[in-house]
């Protein structure tokens, strides 16, 4: 029993791992992306294999717990909900990887009003506060905390759905600036979907912690 309580505190650690690195890598992608710094890129895109390496160790870990220990009710649940949260967490960095190799791979910074125009700034200002939120939920189990990750991906999606009436409008002011903001344009729609993953990590944790399933209920 000691030693289940030890591998689950183990795994629990890890995923705590996962989400600190994954929201650094996301934030340093953001500052490469707003400065066209090809270098901070490159570090983002290098460090892409320690997160593929602790999404491995993190799946193994659970796989070994369950075969093991055959847990059930709330050690059941966190093995479940771990195992989603590192799924939802690597799609994250994976994002940030997308968003790094456009530095690496445009040859010409974003215009900085473009970025205005956009909420850029905004965009992450919210994902950053969501990552506070489900930081604050993993580690205190705090259900309330997990539960704020909601509203605020409503500003994202608002946001999102602006869009691409601005970057029409933008284009045909100065057709010079299509490429530009084409990627701004990706880039906005990969910070949306950043908010759809960070939902589900926010659902994860308030299963994992009050065994209640939320998904459907908010599609309802």
């Amino acid at each position: 029993m000691a030693n289940a309580i030890y591998q689950r505190e183990i795994i629990n650690q890890s995923g705590f791992k996962m989400l600190t690195l994954c929201k650094s890598q996301l934030e340093k992608a953001k500052v490469a992306f707003r400065e066209h710094d090809s270098d901070l890129a490159e570090e983002v895109i290098n460090t892409e294999n320690r997160v593929n390496a602790l999404d491995l160790k993190i799946e193994e870990d659970c796989e070994k717990f369950l075969a093991l220990y055959n847990p059930v009710a709330i050690d059941l649940r966190f093995i479940m909900a771990v195992r989603k949260i590192n799924f939802d967490l690597e799609r994250i960095a994976d994002h940030a990887y997308s968003i790094s190799k456009y530095v690496v791979d445009l040859d010409e910074p974003i215009a900085p009003h473009l970025f205005e125009r956009l909420q850029f700034e905004q965009m992450y200002t919210t994902i950053s506060a969501m990552f506070d939120h489900i930081t604050v939920a993993y580690e205190d189990k705090d259900v309330k905390a997990a539960r704020k990750v909601f509203k605020k991906d409503k500003v994202l999606d608002q946001i999102n759905r602006e869009s691409f009436a601005i970057i029409e409008e933008e284009i045909r002011k100065d057709p010079k600036l299509i490429r530009q903001s084409l990627v701004l344009f990706s880039v906005v729609k990969k910070l949306e979907r950043v908010g759809d993953l960070m939902k589900n990590v926010a659902e994860e944790v308030i299963f994992y912690i009050d065994a209640e399933v939320l998904k459907h209920k908010r599609k309802k």
